[in-house]
């Protein structure tokens, strides 16, 4: 097995100067979708003047019923929110990555007819193979729904690192071969975005820096010491230590040397440019609807069709679902926060608590006295009915306690997948596919990840694929050991399809009752309706079915999103797909102006 990549043999380019684009600000950066608009009588009127129903718990994963303010101030019964500090304080929610390099306008490109490989999804994933295949001669398409470096890659803390919390232990349990194997992809992603962000002169900001997995619990040091032990002995560079680059009591922790971090966004606007050069093509504002597998297959997307003899699936959560997948993927999703602090007392590692899971980087920020904390965590299912906007305040309250985080400046969200062997899936998207390939299940470690899933595919395209790794990373392989896994999981997502729709019909909110900034999911009439009236007063409305598998959406009230619990799939206000499964907009709806609120029951599926 190669113990590093082999750069394409294409001459370096300077990385070009990207003009600011006009991203909107904020979270809803979904493009315009075609739908259908139905007019529906539902009471538009004014909200009353003290009526308040919030019964969501703050600080606690309780499910609420009827009502909740979404702006964080009026969460919560019995003076339980004096827990938290007050979300007003924080920014509109903005990935740091997307607001510090801008990129040129790619929509409303024509998409080519046909081409060699069609690559669905511009993350780290889909433009580092688009890349591969365009140096190795191939003519490439990426097809990207919204912008180009955007949705997960653009949400990370871009730790470019072989230490997944604690790994090594249990892929060794799985055996010696499995943990080194995986290992050596990772370290072998690390070298190639450091030898080749070099070689094409681009300025990402790669700087190596030590990672540490540490625990304050004193009952987590015979667990770290076999980390440890478990990854050295795969090959990696690592230790047990005591001592960490944290203002924390640490019991013990993982220290990996010689680890990296990064500028995500522009090193993977860079491999956009690099592919347009190389004579292939970035699309964006494109998105794939349906596929028909064919000895040359083509995907249907919102402005065309393409054919392509290979199609890789790159999009978090693969599109056109038809590897089962839903039943064998966890989502969740993770907060940051960020600004910055006094540089002479800021870490300069990576960490990770293996506890509580909040991680910790710093990257420069101009000041020669300060540098930029980013800090990640409290973690949850997506959709699942917390309230974010408490959960983003813990950990800015957290970050301004232990390290001096006295103003945040952007905060985000992360949102990634799990296999239940921690694996992730790259290969073939389902046994009987010859030129159809998938890639998911990063567990929050997508730069690596992600970059070693992108030189299989590449290989696997080639028909060059290494046996050992093929096997290892098969989408269909089969661990009998992950069948409880997967069994819970699926009882998890039965609870919610079966228990948000019993909540929601038993809800009595009305729509127009909904106070500024307020939300709900109730049954009006017939139907599921999710409502959320704006400071300004204007309701939106829209189907409360997920349009992938008819799940009741929840509202996420930091990022103004409706969010399904069930398979990940999130939606803005207008109903328009920010992430997948699901490629169907939710049915907006309409209200009227009229006392008695009253809806048309959905079509199938809305």
């Amino acid at each position: 097995m190669p113990s590093a990549y082999a750069a394409p043999s294409t001459s370096p380019r300077s990385f070009a100067a990207f003009s600011p684009d006009p991203l909107p600000k904020g979270p809803s950066r979904a493009l315009p979708q075609r739908r259908k608009t139905r007019t529906v009588r539902l009471a538009a009127r004014k909200p009353r003047a003290g009526v308040h129903r919030a019964s969501w718990r703050v600080g606690s994963d309780a499910y609420p019923l009827g009502v909740g303010s979404a702006n964080g101030l009026r969460w919560g019964l019995g003076g339980n929110n004096h827990l938290m500090k007050q979300s007003k304080d924080l920014p509109t929610p903005e990935s740091f990555w997307i607001d510090t390099a801008r990129a040129p306008d790619r929509t409303g490109r024509p998409v080519p007819g046909e081409v060699d490989v069609a690559v669905i999804g511009a993350g780290i994933t889909g433009l580092t193979v688009g890349y591969l295949l365009a140096c190795s001669g191939r003519s490439v398409a990426v097809l990207e729904a919204g912008r180009i470096a955007s949705g997960v890659s653009g949400h990370t803390t871009a730790k470019v690192s072989a230490q997944h919390a604690l790994i090594y232990d249990h892929l060794r349990r799985i055996s010696t071969d499995t943990a080194a194997r995986y290992g050596a992809a990772q370290l072998a992603a690390i070298d190639w975005i450091a030898t080749e962000s070099e070689a094409l002169g681009v300025d990402c900001e790669f700087t190596r820096r030590d990672s540490f997995v540490y625990s304050t619990k004193e009952r987590q040091r015979t667990n770290l010491k076999q980390e440890a032990e478990a990854a050295a002995a795969a090959g990696m560079p690592a230790s047990y230590v005591e001592d960490i680059d944290l203002p924390v009591a640490a019991a013990g922790a993982v220290r990996f040397t010689n680890q990296a971090q990064f500028h995500p966004r522009k090193w993977l606007l860079a491999l956009a440019d690099e592919i347009e050069a190389l004579g292939s093509q970035v699309r964006e504002g494109t998105r794939a609807l349906s596929l028909s597998e064919r000895r040359v297959s083509v995907i249907h997307t919102d402005r065309g069709d393409v054919r392509a003899k290979d199609v890789v699936v790159a999009t978090h959560y693969p599109a056109f679902d038809r590897g089962g997948f839903f039943a064998r993927l966890e989502p969740t999703r993770e907060l940051a926060v960020s600004g910055l602090v006094p540089a002479d007392s800021a870490p300069t590692s990576m960490s990770l608590d293996a506890d509580t899971h909040y991680s910790v980087r710093t990257t420069p920020d101009g000041a020669p006295d300060q540098t930029r904390l980013i800090v990640l965590g409290e973690s949850y299912r997506t959709g699942q009915r917390v309230d974010v906007e408490a959960r983003y305040a813990q950990l800015a309250e957290w970050s301004n306690q232990i390290l001096g985080l006295r103003e945040v400046t952007h905060r985000w969200s992360a949102h990634d997948m799990s296999t239940p062997d921690k694996i992730p899936y790259v290969g073939r998207y389902h046994p009987a596919a010859r030129h159809l390939w998938v890639a998911t299940g990063f567990r929050q470690w997508g730069m690596t990840n992600g970059t070693a899933a992108a030189h299989l595919l590449h290989d696997l395209v080639l028909g060059i694929a290494d046996p050992a790794q093929r096997e290892l990373f098969d989408p269909n392989r089969v661990n009998v050991r992950s069948v409880p896994t997967v069994v819970h999981a699926n009882t998890v997502v039965a609870a919610h399809f079966g228990g948000d729709r019993a909540r929601a019909t038993l809800n009595r909110s009305k729509l127009e009752d909904l106070g500024p900034d307020e939300a709900t999911v109730t049954r009006v009439g017939a139907a599921l309706v999710a409502g959320y009236r704006d400071p300004s007063g204007e309701l939106h409305a829209v189907s409360a079915r997920c349009t992938h598998m008819g799940c009741a959406v929840n509202f996420n009230n930091a990022e103004k999103s409706w969010d399904c619990p069930c398979h990940a799939s999130r939606f803005a206000l207008d109903g328009s797909v920010l992430h997948g499964p699901a490629v169907k907009p939710l049915e907006r709806l309409t209200p009227t102006s009229t006392a008695e609120p009253a809806i048309d029951r959905p079509d199938s599926g809305a």
